[in-house]
Parts: structure tokens; sequence; C-alpha cells
């Protein structure tokens, strides 16, 4: 099945770039254009994307205003931010106003595939240029949490090892030649992992890791 797209950016250039780049992915279609968050309400209830690229910075209403907006009325359509803008603090409110991801307008189409995939298969996508600096905007705001011990949620030594290595960005085949594992043992303390977490997405278990005192600031 086609995934529908809608593309809000008040800079028709990077709309054409982005159409051009989706036209060389299969599986996906972009069914509306906007140049202004004031637009995206009323594309979203004539068109019913799937996804969502907005932009944040843009003439009237911000990506970020349009994102909770639509969020109130109850739209459920997954977002990309499609941005610039490098700023923790920025990257951080979109994800809690709801965004499902944030990839970053320098990207490469391979990239832009990634993240379309992630959020089509119900998974979180960041790019890994801001993932250190989401985890240590989260980590700044994370409040008097206590260090996982390896009986928490019932996570093993050995899946807690696994669940480090994921949230630093490291693949399966990484990790599994690193800890002298097989591909599959991986996978499998992979899925165990988030199965016993109820998190079924990276950017979820960085975040997870991040308020758990898994990780720090030094990792």
């Amino acid at each position: 099945m086609t995934c529908r797209l809608l593309l809000v950016d008040d800079h028709s250039l990077i709309r054409a770039g982005v159409r051009a780049l989706v036209s060389d992915i299969p599986g996906y279609l972009v069914v509306g254009e906007a140049d202004d968050g004031d637009q995206l309400l009323d594309l979203v209830k004539r068109l019913n994307p799937d996804i969502v690229l907005l932009d944040i910075s843009m003439r009237s209403t911000s990506g970020l205003d349009a994102l909770t907006y639509l969020r109130a009325n109850g739209h459920t359509c997954k977002v990309l931010i499609l941005s610039m803008h490098t700023d923790p603090e920025l990257i951080m409110r979109a994800l809690e106003s709801g965004a499902h991801g944030y990839l970053l307008k320098d990207t490469t189409a391979t990239e832009l595939e990634q993240a379309l995939t992630a959020l089509r298969a119900d998974e979180r996508y960041l790019s890994p240029a801001i993932a250190h600096t989401v985890i240590n905007q989260a980590l700044l705001h994370a409040q008097n949490g206590k260090p996982l011990g390896a009986d928490r949620h019932n996570l093993t030594a050995r899946q807690l090892e696994i669940l480090r290595l994921i949230v630093r960005g490291k693949s399966t085949r990484e990790i599994a030649n690193g800890l002298g594992l097989s591909i599959k043992t991986v996978e499998t303390h992979r899925s165990q992992i988030m199965k016993r977490l109820q998190i079924y997405d990276v950017a979820g278990l960085v975040l997870f890791a991040v308020r758990e005192k898994i990780i720090s600031l030094d990792d």
C-alpha cells in the first residue's frame, strides 16, 4: 500500500527537493503541499496523509504551533520534523509536542528513506547527527532518578549491556561483533528488551535510558 505524504515548508525549493527525493523511493507518494502551518489542519482533513513532513520555522504559524494544534484536534498522522535547527531545546519541544521523528534538512536520500520507513512501521526516528544532543538535553532535564539495577524491569545484565549499545547507535552487527555473540542472539535480546519495557522504537529506548540513568553524559 502506498504511504501518503504531505509536505509543509515555506520554501518552494525545499518542497521541490523533497518531492524529487520521495519520487525515487518506492511506496511513497506526495499528495499535497503547503507553505504555512495555518494550512496544515485543513489539508490533513482533506488529504488524509499518513505522514506529514513539517518545517519548524515558517511564516505566520510555526511548525510547533501547528503540530500542537493538530494533536489537540485528535489527528494521529505521523509527523516528521524536517528542519535546519539543531538547538536541543527546540528538538525536545518538537518531540514532546508529538513529533515522531526529527530530520535535518542536509540529510541524504538514504536517511530520508530510513526515517520514512521507521515512521511507517510505527517507530520513531532521530537523525544520528542530533541523537547525542537529544540524549544530553534529556539528561539535563532528568530529575532525581536512581541508577537502574540489573533486576529492574526484569532486564538481565546482558540485556542492559545491549540496551546501552543500542541507544549509543550501534547496529545489530556491531553489537554482535563487539560482544562475541551471533546476530540472531542479539536480535533475540533486542526483541526481549522491547517487549519487557513495552517500548518498540530506538528513540523511545533512548529517552527511557536517559530517564532511568542507564547512560550518562560520558557515554
